[in-house]
């Protein structure tokens, strides 16, 4: 039976798939990317490490078996437990195992297992479709400031004012002087136009370098709300309980386990004892495979879960690992 394709079904939909006896591949969530060196954009996807610590079974893995493979709970148990003497031989005995769409593990010079996970399948299932791309970087016009652009229309309105001389020969003067006269009537008639229009003209071109203006200072303020400003050191999370007006406890979705037992007793003794240890400690009801697991504590953050099992490790019990489920 080739488990490593149940292990990949498994990881689109949970972050950890435990092999009994061996470890756990975990996949965490990891949000799109831009390598703005190459203007390169990465979808969202889940990136896969593995924990040899967590060797307990959650049974997740065998009842995904048993029902692919229409068998029974225990014969799925029996053929993980194959698969991962077939696992341990073959990584000691060539120092490395290619687990097919996963990754590679490998065993170091003081037999610590290292992974390296398969970066060509992506195990979100929401990016199914989108693959990485490259864009080219977009050239923007360079707008003017706007004492520039109020220049250029200051500009323009004194070329427009520049008076153009008319240089008559003299032969010809002499031939037009019937109509210096008329020329004289219109010149005073221009003259008379000018001295009205001229304050027209220059309320309109105020009237213009207004509207000018207002446009700038929009476009600013746009920019201004448009704006996203990314925080290199962002706050930490606060976490706040809240209380509540009823008697339902706060289900919480991360948990340090402490063991399973058969006997309820043995479970509250155990319990007994993580109390005067000073832990949370909670006993849950039976589950479906007849234990009664027990409980280090519960809490709200994967990143205080983890703290908390590298101490209950190191003092208390090297067994311990982290159940996620809201409970």
């Amino acid at each position: 039976m080739k488990i490593e394709l149940y292990i990949a079904q498994l990881l689109y939909r949970y972050q950890c798939v435990t092999l009994p006896g061996f470890g756990a591949f975990l996949a965490e969530i990891q949000s799109a990317q831009l390598l703005e060196s190459s203007h390169s954009f990465f979808p969202p996807k889940k990136t896969i490490s593995f924990n040899p610590h967590i060797k307990n079974n959650d049974g997740l893995l065998a009842n995904h078996i048993a029902q692919a493979e229409k068998t029974s709970y225990d014969y799925a148990v029996s053929a993980i437990e194959y698969e991962v003497l077939n696992w341990k031989k073959a990584l000691h005995e060539n120092r490395t195992l290619s687990i097919k769409n996963i990754g590679i593990l490998n065993l170091n010079t003081e037999n610590n297992i290292l992974f390296t996970p398969n970066e060509q399948t992506n195990y979100n299932a929401k990016s199914f479709g989108l693959t990485t791309f490259v864009s080219p970087a977009i050239k923007r016009e360079i707008e003017l400031p706007k004492t520039e652009v109020i220049a250029e229309i200051q500009k323009t309105v004194i070329e427009e004012e520049k008076p153009v001389f008319n240089f008559i020969p003299e032969t010809e003067t002499r031939k037009n002087n019937s109509y210096l006269k008329y020329a004289a009537v219109f010149v005073v008639g221009l003259a008379v136009a000018g001295s009205v229009g001229y304050p027209l003209y220059q309320n309109q071109i105020a009237s213009e370098t207004l509207l000018v203006e207002t446009a700038v200072q929009k476009k600013v303020q746009n920019k201004i709300q448009e704006a996203t400003f990314f925080i290199q050191t962002p706050i930490p999370a606060v976490t706040l309980s809240l209380k509540s007006d009823s008697k339902e406890a706060v289900k919480l979705p991360y948990h340090i386990m402490a063991g399973a037992f058969r006997s309820e007793a043995n479970a509250q003794k155990r319990y007994s004892q993580l109390v005067a240890k000073g832990y949370d400690a909670r006993v849950l009801g039976v589950n479906k495979n007849g234990y009664y697991p027990v409980l280090y504590g519960s809490y709200s953050t994967f990143a205080e879960a983890e703290k908390d099992k590298k101490e209950i490790i190191e003092t208390d019990n090297p067994q311990a690992w982290i159940l996620i489920q809201s409970l």
